[in-house]
């Protein structure tokens, strides 16, 4: 059921009153009611549809007030499981937050996030801003920078599967563009955001997004420059420079300012970290063309086409990235980046030609599994479903592991020209997933008993949804 939330009536203490600032933050951008009049929320099928808006405070004010309580669940998700894997505290992946990000961070985005922290402390949360900086920061932190500071692993990678098709490869010609986004199923419980950004500079954002994220972070995007976005992370690959722009200042840069692909790609490019290398998957529905940028640290790759295809499945295809910078297989089919990487290839060829949104639904929910030759849902699938894999298959995520695909988004030229996109959460297909059932078959993953979600099949459900101003 569909919950609207309405700005007047969260922000007043009664008919007639306006809420007392509560904090000097606060207090320097005007009173609540006008830094929240712009914002606004509703609920539909497991997702959060948020919309933002305005200066900097004033949008991260927003963002913070109207989604307190899940960025709330984050953070403490976030420090549980990365505390139980990596023996560190929040405060000590804080402070190497911010000693990391000194300096590195624009000013619009420092006080997007004040205004997140802000917001956030109206409603009732206790967070700070270098708490705040943190979680946007947190893959290039524990997934980057934690590898190698301390050669030791931090749990959960992020694995994505995804294409971008044009021209020739689609049914009507134009771009067609599909991901599901993985990780383990505790914090993947808090990417179940669609949020809208109208800044009052540069152009607004339409994204997938994760806890307080100014950027996506699960990496599904349209932009009003006409560009399309997605991504899957390069496996195998943990390098890191310190010197570099974190990847949320970079990826959220290009989003709301980039005017062409070559223009996000340098965004990217320019003052790289190498925190979250990805095969960015990128279309221009002005033009029909379409990219794919394989990000490394030292090296990368843009390949640009008006006809055909490309692929992501957390394997690099560029070969110095891929031998140069990654102990990633190219061949082996019991890798899961391989499997399905493999498994785009024969579903591309299948469906060329035809390749139109309800074909893309599908092709997220496909569980061929390569390697065994048979339908069964794995994490070597498409759909990835590593809760169902026994471990007996080296390179899988490991034994009955509680993650895989959580979600789908599939978009086309035409409704990203109406500022749509569809969106399916909890899971690409129809299996859903229960945390109870789970953890009594699998009592190996009880510690994490009170944060694993239940993730019921959802619809298919259209974004933005029931708006009559939507452009």
């Amino acid at each position: 059921m569909v919950r609207r939330i309405l700005i007047a009536c969260i922000a007043a203490v009664s008919a007639g009153s306006l809420v007392s600032c509560r904090t000097m933050e606060v207090s320097k951008h005007c009173d609540v009611n006008d830094l929240l009049a712009k914002g606004y929320r509703h609920d539909e099928n497991g997702w959060i549809f948020l919309h933002i808006e305005g200066k900097p405070f004033e949008r991260g004010f927003q963002r913070g007030y109207l989604t307190a309580d899940e960025i709330d669940e984050f953070l403490k998700t976030l420090a549980y499981v990365e505390e139980f894997e990596t023996g560190q505290d929040l405060d000590s992946f804080v402070r190497a937050a911010c000693k990391l990000f000194k300096g590195k961070v624009p000013a619009e985005y420092v006080e997007e996030m004040r205004g997140v922290a802000a917001g956030m402390n109206h409603a009732g949360k206790d967070v700070t801003y270098d708490q705040v900086l943190y979680m946007n920061g947190f893959i290039d932190v524990l997934w980057y920078w934690w590898p190698q500071a301390k050669r030791a692993g931090a749990g959960d990678h992020p694995g994505c599967s995804a294409f971008i098709a044009t021209s020739d490869a689609t049914a009507g010609g134009q771009i067609v563009m599909a991901h599901n986004s993985w990780v383990g199923y505790a914090l993947g419980k808090s990417a179940n955001l669609i949020v809208e950004i109208a800044p009052e500079q540069g152009h607004r954002v339409l994204m997938q997004s994760w806890g307080p994220l100014i950027y996506s972070g699960l990496d599904f995007f349209l932009t009003g420059a006409g560009l399309i976005g997605t991504e899957t992370t390069i496996g195998g690959f943990e390098h890191f420079n310190r010197r570099g722009i974190p990847v949320f200042c970079r990826a959220r840069q290009a989003m709301q300012y980039a005017e062409s692909i070559d223009e996000w790609a340098d965004i990217m490019i320019r003052h790289n970290s190498g925190a979250y290398a990805n095969s960015w998957l990128l279309g221009d529905i002005r033009t029909g063309e379409i990219a794919c940028l394989e990000l490394g640290l030292k090296y990368h790759g843009l390949r640009k086409k008006s006809n055909g295809y490309f692929t992501g499945s957390n394997v690099a295809e560029d070969t110095k990235v891929l031998r140069g910078e990654t102990d990633a297989s190219w061949d082996d089919v019991r890798s899961t980046a391989v499997s399905r990487r493999v498994r785009w290839g024969q579903l591309m060829k299948e469906h060329y030609g035809r390749i139109d949104v309800a074909v893309a639904k599908r092709m997220l929910a496909d569980h061929y599994d390569v390697y065994l030759q048979q339908e069964q849902p794995s994490s070597r699938t498409i759909c990835g479903h590593a809760e169902l894999d026994d471990g007996r298959v080296p390179g899988a995520w490991g034994a009955y592991r509680p993650g895989g695909a959580f979600d789908g988004k599939v978009v086309d030229s035409g409704m990203a020209k109406n500022w749509r996109l569809w969106a399916k959460w909890g899971g690409s297909c129809d299996i859903g997933f229960s945390a109870e059932d789970f953890l009594a078959e699998h009592p190996q993953y009880d510690w994490l008993r009170g944060y694993l979600p239940d993730l019921p099949p959802q619809p298919w459900t259209v974004f933005p949804s029931g708006r009559g101003d939507s452009r």
